[in-house]
Parts: C-alpha cells; sequence; structure tokens
C-alpha cells in the first residue's frame, strides 16, 4: 500500500478543513456565496500556513456545482473533475523556475482559450516573488484585465518584493501563524484518526517545534513517528528533534546566576561530550532566557508562552530569582553568539568564554565577541 506523509494526507479539501485561517476562509465563502468573484487574489504569508491549499479549494468552489455554504460539495461531476491534479481548468505555475518573461508571454496566450466544462480557469502562481521584473511588467496588463472565465491567485511568502503596481491589482489576504494550541489539536485529532498512542506533552512539543506552520507540524509528526515504537512521548520528540531538556537549561541558568565557574564548565562538557550541537544549545538558551524574561515582566506570561504547566511553573519559579537586568545581559550575549557560532573553528571554547563573560560581568568581554 502506498504510504502518504500527514502533510499530504490530512490536506484539506473544504474549508471547513482549514485551521487558523477562519478569517480568510469565511471571506471567500462569502464571495462565492454573493457571486462577487475578484479577478486577481493575492495569497501572503509564512511557508506551511495554507495559501496553496485554501487556492485550490477556492478554485474548485468557484467551479462547484452544487457548493455548500461556498465550499466545494465534492460530489459533483465538476468537483470530481478537478481533483485530478492534471486537470486542465486549474493551472499551479511555480514562478521560481518559471520565472522568465517568456513564460508570462506563453501564460497570456493561453489564458485566451475558455475553460474546458467548467466557470472558470484558474491560475495558481505560487512564489511569485520570484518573477524577474520583466516578467512582471508582461503580466501586468493581464493581471489587470483579464478575460471574464480567468481568475488569477498570487501566492507568496516574501509580498515585499513584489511591485506596487501588482499589489494594487490584486485583492490580498494576509495569512496568519497558526497557534500552538490549534496546531495541538490538530495532531491530537490525527493521531487519534490513525489510532496513535501519545502523551499530550509530547505533541505540544510538537507543535512548539512547527513554529505556527502547519505543514512543518506534519512533517515533524512524520520523523516522530518514524523513530517511536508505539507510543509517543516527550523523551522521543526531544531526541528528534535534538532540542535541550528543560530541566538542563534551567540547571545552566542558575549555574550563571550561582557564578558556579566548574558547574559551569562542567554541563558545557557533558553537553559537548554528548554529540548535542552547541549552537542548538546556545539558541535554546535564547529562547529559555526570553521566556524567563518575559515571565518576570509580562501579567499574561502563560497566554504568552507555549509552555507545559509544569515547564511554565518551573520557569516562572526561576525568574523570580533574577533581575531584569540581568536576563536582558544574558539575552544578549545568547542571542548575539549564535551566528558567531555557526562559523567558529572552536563552538566549546566560544560557548565557554561566554558563559564566562556572563558570570565575570565583563561587558567588553562580550562586545568584542558579539
Amino acid at each position: 500500500m502506498e504510504h502518504f506523509s500527514l502533510y499530504r494526507k490530512y490536506r484539506p479539501t473544504r474549508f471547513e478543513d482549514v485551521i487558523g485561517q477562519e478569517h480568510i476562509t469565511r471571506a471567500l465563502k462569502n464571495q462565492i456565496i454573493s457571486d462577487k468573484i475578484s479577478h486577481a487574489y493575492l495569497f501572503t504569508g509564512s511557508r506551511g500556513i495554507g495559501k496553496t491549499s485554501i487556492a485550490r479549494i477556492f478554485a474548485k468552489a468557484v467551479n462547484c456545482e452544487n457548493n455548500v455554504n461556498g465550499s466545494p460539495c465534492g460530489n459533483c461531476p465538476t468537483c470530481k473533475r478537478l481533483e485530478s491534479e492534471n486537470d486542465i481548468n486549474i493551472i499551479e505555475i511555480d514562478a521560481a523556475s518559471n520565472n522568465r518573461v517568456d513564460d508570462v508571454r506563453d501564460l497570456r496566450e493561453k489564458v485566451k482559450f475558455m475553460p474546458a466544462g467548467a466557470k472558470y480557469k484558474v491560475y495558481i502562481i505560487d512564489e511569485v516573488h520570484m518573477l524577474t521584473d520583466s516578467a512582471f511588467n508582461a503580466l501586468l496588463k493581464t493581471l489587470e484585465e483579464p478575460p471574464q472565465h480567468i481568475i488569477f491567485i498570487l501566492a507568496t511568502t516574501e509580498v515585499h518584493k513584489l511591485p506596487q503596481t501588482i499589489l494594487s491589482r490584486c485583492t490580498r489576504f494576509d495569512f496568519r501563524l497558526v497557534s500552538t494550541d490549534t496546531l495541538t489539536k490538530h495532531l491530537e485529532d490525527i493521531f487519534d484518526k490513525e489510532g496513535i498512542k501519545y502523551e499530550s506533552d509530547a505533541l505540544r512539543a510538537i507543535a512548539i517545534a512547527g513554529e505556527g506552520s502547519v505543514r512543518d507540524t506534519l512533517s515533524i509528526a512524520d520523523c516522530v513517528l518514524a523513530y517511536c515504537d508505539g507510543v509517543v512521548t516527550s523523551e522521543s520528540v526531544q531526541k528528534v528533534l535534538g532540542t535541550t531538556d528543560t530541566r538542563l537549561l534551567l540547571e545552566f541558568t542558575q549555574s550563571l546566576k550561582e557564578k558556579d565557574v566548574g558547574k559551569v564548565l562542567t554541563l558545557i562538557n557533558d553537553i559537548d561530550k554528548s554529540g548535542k550541537n552547541l549552537s542548538v544549545f546556545v539558541k535554546d538558551m535564547a529562547k529559555h532566557v526570553r521566556n524567563l524574561l518575559i515571565c518576570s515582566s509580562c501579567a499574561d506570561a502563560s497566554s504568552i508562552l507555549a509552555e507545559t504547566e509544569e515547564d511554565f511553573k518551573k520557569l516562572k519559579e526561576q525568574s523570580e530569582s533574577f533581575e531584569m537586568s540581568d536576563l536582558i545581559n544574558m539575552l544578549q550575549v545568547f542571542g548575539g553568539a549564535e551566528n558567531e557560532l555557526r562559523y567558529t573553528l572552536s563552538p566549546r571554547i566560544l560557548l565557554e568564554t561566554l558563559a564566562l563573560s556572563i558570570i565575570s560581568g565583563d561587558s567588553q568581554v562580550k562586545k568584542n565577541l558579539i
């Protein structure tokens, strides 16, 4: 039996299946219900949050013979035909590999042809910011006055690279990163359907690592499932992601506060000997200190931080033992050194020097390093 990755298997086919973008799906459904379809749309936002998926759903919905509250019914002959990736009425173009002016001129010739057995022919141009200036100029006239049977959907992760002349001719929708709670619930639903046993904290850790991207979250889940045997645990997720145990971060931070040079150097030695990437550790430390800073300064810290209840309690407790100026100082050191660690010949020595500079309070050392 052919195996499909989770993000392909659970790719939404209706607007109701899309998570975290209700402000967009509702607007598009209302346009379809009222039959007030724009000729060109711009979908912008981070990777893996539903731009192309919603574009495909919209392309089917505008052609559906019996749409259900704006969503494609999935049962009519048109819907079934449009489900085929080779259907000529939904054309997906990767602008990264078709970015020349000749490619756009070819598109301009093809838009003259009527759709086959459908109301609209929909062009989905992904990563549209990759088009050359001459290609944008060639697209401009067609985008401004397309034939009545044509709809353009432009998708991009870098909207600032698009000319203003293109932006002004599109109905723009800004996609949001999906919250950790929503991603965790999505994972729970999928794992329940798949009959996979899991720890709730493990799924939350996967959702946190996904950083708001549905596709990244499900890709990480696939990697974890490949590693795990039976039950998805927090420990297995940590091993797959290579992230640092919260207990180690708390211990390392406490050692810095107590100015325990021996303990700090011993911990760095243990981390290095375990084979952990020291650049990842520094990144995790920067995030940990940032979380402590939020705990000490924000009244609603628990809603800001995507942490388990147990980890949040530990963060809150440790944050109360620090002065805000010390946390800011540590954040500057670890945040500024992350890039340095990628290129240094001895990451361990650099990390040791950074840690000792925090303990000694030698700002000049930190300034020279960063």
